[in-house]
């Protein structure tokens, strides 16, 4: 099953670019993103067997972050096939970003969606360090034209600086794959395989310093592709030059994937006997990361920058949870799922205000809601459920990471965490709210709003205000599991 959660997405990719007819390769999109979540939904019933030996493996913490993937890129696939049709027809002369098909062709972009789609799984499911760090770096390289679809000389800046920038993040984490393999072989039990397995079970006998070296590196090397400040400039660019739906997947998924690559070192250090070493690293980056979103985000003018600067505090809240312990890293594990969800439909909701203004500055957008209804109410839901309002699930995940840091006794933290948050509100609500009020200062000529533009992010968001409500148990035993990984709880 394993193996073909990975080749199925690869040979649609492969195949898209032999596909001539449009409409066809959209619907193979489709296709291949509805099997490939079946497949994913069938492993919470069945458990699959492990590939190749045990190197790629659905354990709960695959499991948990392959349902977010497949989540956001089955509504990803929906929504671009609205977004294609529309594109090909876009005038160049009429928006200088919005460029015609002959200068982006659809082939390459929906070949690389779904490659990247195949390489996101291979990251999560991989057991071998050395197996990920490969991974990691395929996502790299086959998302950068995603980022350059537009032919823009924006774009292109962008795809350059997430291509130099994240490959010098996997590089500076190859080191720690190095290091990690030293503290191993030189412990005198012989050479232990970077499995991770492997390494857990000889973890009494790893050197202590190495494995110190070696999570250093990774959460610098994994957290410059997971968007951790200070090595988070490729993603305000990538992010807001990128088509909307690659955003979504960028910010939604991506980051997850190197998320997962400092949970994997994390279980290995803690296991070593180093989990407050590791949980302090934790805690410093988390908060810097906090603090340099809400400084970016306050008096920002590009709303779809804002929201990249969004998904730099929220990955400083998921490294805040694993670093403050206990019940915080199950308020992690929840608050990826609520981010991702989150997220995703808000940079939809941002395509479809882009495509009615031209314009990605929030000054030049007002009267939402007079121009696209359905598009402003998802747009206040959005932001609403990203700034931590009841009753949507990122509420009820920032609130059980504050509780546990409160229960812990770590009042500074807490106060630091909550005037951090506050900030934020305050930076992203007097922006996005003027933009859904009022009445626009110049007539638009704005197409009627296609449903393939509409329901993905509403059913997003949709699926975050349930899980604010509810959280279904079998949902909430795999959280748990997780989190046990990782040092955590209820």
């Amino acid at each position: 099953m394993i193996l073909l959660l990975i080749l199925i997405p690869f040979a649609a990719g492969l195949a898209s670019l032999l596909i001539r007819q449009d409409l066809w390769r959209r619907r193979l999109l489709i296709a291949a993103a509805l099997c490939h979540a079946g497949l994913v939904a069938a492993c919470w019933i069945r458990t699959a067997q492990p590939l190749w030996s045990g190197w790629f493996q659905i354990d709960p913490t695959a499991q948990f972050f392959l349902t977010i993937t497949d989540i956001l890129f089955v509504a990803a696939a929906f929504y671009a096939a609205g977004y294609l049709k529309a594109e090909k027809y876009a005038m160049s002369k009429d928006f200088e970003e919005h460029q015609l098909f002959v200068n982006a062709p659809e082939a390459v972009f929906t070949a690389c969606l779904l490659l990247f789609l195949s390489t996101m799984t291979m990251v999560i499911t991989s057991q071998h360090f050395g197996m990920l760090w490969v991974a990691m770096e395929a996502t790299t390289l086959v998302s950068a034209p995603l980022i350059y679809f537009h032919r823009h000389h924006r774009s292109l800046e962008a795809a350059w600086k997430y291509l130099l920038i994240c490959s010098v993040g996997i590089a500076i984490s190859l080191l720690g794959n190095f290091f990690l393999a030293i503290s191993a072989s030189g412990s005198g039990v012989g050479v232990v395989s970077l499995m991770r397995q492997d390494l857990i079970a000889h973890s009494s006998q790893l050197l202590d310093s190495w494995v110190k070296a070696a999570f250093i590196f990774f959460i610098v090397g994994y957290g410059t592709k997971m968007g951790l400040a200070p090595m988070h400039t490729w993603l305000p660019d990538a992010h807001s030059e990128s088509p909307s739906l690659v955003s979504a997947l960028l910010s939604g998924a991506l980051l997850n994937c190197a998320f997962v690559g400092i949970l994997r070192a994390f279980e290995v250090t803690s296991a070593a006997g180093l989990q407050e070493f590791a949980r302090d690293l934790m805690i410093l980056f988390g908060l810097v990361s906090i603090a340099f979103a809400a400084l970016f985000i306050i008096g920002q003018a590009d709303y779809k920058r804002m929201l990249a600067y969004s998904s730099v505090e929220h990955m400083g809240i998921l490294a805040l949870g694993i670093g403050l312990g206990g019940a915080a890293v199950f308020g992690s594990m929840f608050h990826a799922m609520n981010h991702s969800l989150t997220k995703a439909a808000l940079f939809m909701v941002a395509g479809n205000i882009l495509a009615a203004y031209k314009t990605k500055t929030a000054n030049d957008v007002q009267g939402m809601f007079s121009a696209i209804p359905k598009s402003a109410v998802l747009w206040t839901m959005g932001i609403l459920a990203i700034t931590g309002f009841p009753p949507f699930g990122v509420f009820m995940s920032e609130f059980t990471i504050l509780k546990a840091a409160i229960d812990s006794g770590r009042y500074y933290i807490s106060a630091i965490f909550l005037l951090l948050l506050a900030v934020i509100f305050i930076g992203i609500s007097a922006m996005a709210f003027k933009m859904a009020q009022g009445r626009p200062e110049k007539p638009l000529e704005v197409a009627p709003e296609r449903a393939l533009s509409v329901w993905p992010p509403a059913l997003l968001l949709a699926g975050v205000l349930v899980l604010g409500l509810y959280v279904p148990s079998k949902l909430s035993d795999v959280m748990h599991t997780v989190a046990v990984f990782f040092g955590g709880g209820r």
